[in-house]
C-alpha cells in the first residue's frame, strides 16, 4: 500500500529532515529494530520517521542510484518486519511499502511516533535473553538512550502532543475525502490512484489520521487541523484574524478573518497581504542608468513569520493568529510561546534557535509536504535573512518571563513611505499595475468565491475555462485547451469547480452524457471575468 508522500521528494530530503531519514543498502534486522525503535520514541516529538533499505548511505546522505534489493527478497524481508516490530515494546507496527525507483526494488519503512513511549528494544538479537533498552535518534544515528536522554524520554511517557491525539467527540464523517485526495494529488503521492479504491477507514488509518480500535475509530486532530473543512466547530478560533491599520492610533481600520483547513487560511492569508499589503518600490541613484528595487514588506519574510506561526500555535487555546499591519510595521502574534528551553533571552540574542522538542509534529508534517514550511530550525533566519536582503530593519522576535506569546514585528524598510497609501485596499486592487500582484488578486477573489481548497495552478485554469467558453465546446476541447489528457479526474477537478458555482453550463442539461453535449460559460461567468477586468468576447 503506497505512503502519504512522495517518493522523489522523500530520497532527496525535500518533504522530511534529514535527521529522521536512515538509508541502508541491506537489510540488517539488528541495525532496523534499534531504528524503528529510536524513531517511535520519538525524543524530540518530530513525528518518527522513515527507513528505506537499498540505499547506501554516506554522511547522513542517499548513494544515488540506488544499490537496490532482489526483488524476491521483498516479500521475505516484509514479513521479517512484523516478527521485528514484535521485539519492540511495547506492541508498535510501522508502514511499509516496496517501490521500484531508477529501475531498482527498495523497501521504505514508515515509522510514525509512538503514543506510549518509551519503547525498547533487544540490544542484540544474537543473544537469547538479551537486555532491553532504548533508543534514541542523535542526528542521523540511532543510539542508546542514557543519562540525561534516559531522563528526558521518561518524562514523555503516555505524553502525545496534542495534534496527534485523538478527537472524542468528532468522527470520521468530519473529514473531507476530497481535501484529502486533494492533499495526496498535489503531493504526489502514489496513495491518491489508491484513495478512489479503497475503504475510507482504511485511508484515515494509513495516512495515521484516524487512531482507535476499528467499533471506536476516530480522526486525530492534526487530520480535523487540515481535512476538516470546518475546523473551527472542534477548535475554538482556529483561524487567522488579519487587521490593517491604516493610521498610528488605529482608529481607521480593515480586518478579514481566514478560515477552513491551516494550509488554506495560510495560503489565502499570504495571498491577501501579497495583493493588498506588499508594494515594490523603486529609488532612483545618482550616477546610475539602474534603478533600485525593493519592496515595503519583503514577502518571504511575510511568508516565514505567518507560517512559523501556524505551525508553532497551541490548538488547544481558543486564541487566533493575529495579524496587525501598521502604516510602519507588521506583528504577527500568537499563542502561546516558544517551547522551553528557549526563553525571552534566546530569543532576543541568537538568530538560529533549534528547539530541543516541538509542539506540533505532525502540523509541521504536513506543512513541510505541501512546501509550506523548510525544515525545522530554519524559520528565524530565514526572515533575517529575507528581511536583510531587501534592506530592511532586523526583525523583532518577543516573548514573555512566562512564554504565554510570540510576537514577529517586522518593520517596514526605512525607504518606503509610511503611511496608509502604501497599503493597497481591496477596493483600489484594479489599480495595481504589477503582473504578479494582478494575479494574486484575481486568484485570490476565485478562491473565495469557490470556498474551498483550489491550487493556484487550478484556479488559472478555471479562468481560462471560462474565457475558452464564451462560446461553447465539448469536454475533450476544453481539456485540450488546458494541456490536459481527456480524463474524468481532470474535468472534476479543473472544471468541477466553475459547475458547482454556475459560472459554467451545459448546453444539454437534460442529457448530461450526451455525445454532442457542450459547455458554455453563464452569464454569471461572465459576470465574474467582468469583475475581474478578464471579459474579452
Amino acid at each position: 500500500m503506497a505512503l502519504p508522500v512522495n517518493i522523489v521528494d522523500l530520497l532527496h530530503g525535500r518533504s522530511v529532515e534529514w535527521d529522521r531519514l536512515e538509508f541502508k543498502q541491506g537489510w540488517n534486522p539488528e541495525d532496523v529494530v534499534h531504528t524503528l525503535c529510536a524513531f517511535a520514541n520519538d525524543i524530540n516529538n518530530w513525528g518518527g520517521g522513515y527507513l528505506i533499505i537499498g540505499v547506501a548511505e554516506q554522511n547522513g546522505r542517499p548513494v544515488l542510484p540506488p544499490a537496490g534489493l532482489n526483488p524476491d527478497q521483498l516479500d521475505r524481508i516484509q514479513g521479517e518486519l512484523v516478527s521485528l516490530c514484535h521485539k519492540i515494546q511495547p506492541n508498535y507496527l510501522p508502514v511499509s511499502q516496496p517501490y521500484d525507483w531508477q529501475g531498482q526494488s527498495i523497501l521504505v519503512i514508515w515509522a510514525p511516533a509512538g503514543d506510549v513511549r518509551p519503547y525498547t528494544a533487544p540490544v542484540s538479537l544474537s543473544e537469547r535473553q538479551s537486555r532491553r533498552e532504548s533508543y534514541i535518534r542523535q542526528g542521523s544515528r540511532s543510539i542508546l538512550a542514557q543519562g540525561e536522554t534516559l531522563r528526558r524520554l521518561q518524562e514523555l511517557t503516555a505524553r502525545i502532543p496534542f495534534d496527534d491525539r485523538m478527537n472524542q467527540v468528532a468522527t470520521l464523517k468530519d473529514l473531507s475525502l476530497s481535501l484529502i485526495q486533494g492533499f495526496l494529488d498535489e503531493v504526489n503521492s502514489d496513495l491518491l490512484d489508491e484513495s478512489t479504491r479503497m475503504p475510507f477507514t482504511e485511508l484515515c488509518q494509513q495516512m495515521r489520521i484516524a487512531k482507535g480500535p476499528d467499533e471506536n475509530l476516530r480522526p486525530v486532530n492534526a487530520g480535523l487541523l487540515f481535512f476538516s473543512k470546518e475546523p473551527e466547530r472542534f477548535f475554538d478560533r482556529a483561524w487567522i484574524e488579519v487587521v490593517i491599520r491604516r493610521d498610528e492610533a488605529g482608529k481607521q481600520f480593515s480586518e478579514k478573518y481566514f478560515k477552513g483547513p491551516l494550509h488554506v487560511q495560510l495560503r489565502d492569508t499570504l495571498a491577501y497581504i501579497r495583493t493588498y499589503v506588499v508594494e515594490e518600490k523603486i529609488r532612483k541613484v545618482a550616477g546610475r542608468a539602474e534603478a533600485e528595487r525593493f519592496y515595503n514588506f519583503p514577502f518571504a519574510a511575510i511568508e516565514e513569520a505567518v507560517a512559523n506561526a501556524v505551525f508553532h500555535k497551541s490548538y488547544e487555546l481558543p486564541n487566533p493568529i493575529e495579524i496587525q499591519i501598521w502604516p510602519d510595521k507588521i506583528e504577527i502574534l500568537s499563542f502561546p510561546g516558544p517551547v522551553p528551553p528557549v526563553t525571552a533571552t534566546i530569543l532576543a540574542s541568537q538568530k538560529r534557535i533549534v528547539a530541543r522538542e516541538y509542539r506540533n509534529r505532525r502540523v509541521g508534517d504536513f506543512l513541510k509536504e505541501l512546501h509550506l514550511t523548510e525544515g525545522r530550525g530554519t524559520g528565524l533566519p530565514a526572515i533575517y535573512r529575507a528581511m536583510e536582503q531587501n534592506g530592511s530593519p532586523a526583525p523583532v522576535f518577543e516573548t514573555d518571563e512566562h512564554c504565554t506569546y510570540f510576537l514577529t514585528v517586522l518593520p517596514i524598510h526605512a525607504d518606503a513611505v509610511a503611511g496608509s497609501s502604501n497599503l493597497v485596499t481591496p477596493e483600489k486592487s484594479n489599480e495595481v499595475s504589477n503582473q504578479d500582484t494582478r494575479t494574486e488578486s484575481v486568484r485570490y477573489q476565485v478562491r473565495s468565491e469557490v470556498g474551498y481548497q483550489v491550487r493556484d495552478q487550478v484556479i488559472d485554469r478555471i479562468i481560462q475555462t471560462l474565457q475558452y467558453c464564451l462560446h461553447p465546446h465539448s469536454r475533450k476541447s476544453i481539456l485540450e485547451n488546458l494541456g490536459l489528457a481527456s480524463k474524468t479526474a481532470n474535468f472534476s477537478e479543473n472544471i468541477g469547480p466553475a459547475l458547482d458555482k454556475g459560472w459554467l453550463a451545459m448546453t444539454i442539461p437534460e442529457k448530461p452524457n450526451s455525445k454532442s453535449q457542450q459547455y458554455m460559460t453563464t452569464p454569471e461567468g461572465k459576470n465574474l471575468l467582468q469583475n475581474l477586468n478578464l471579459l474579452h468576447d
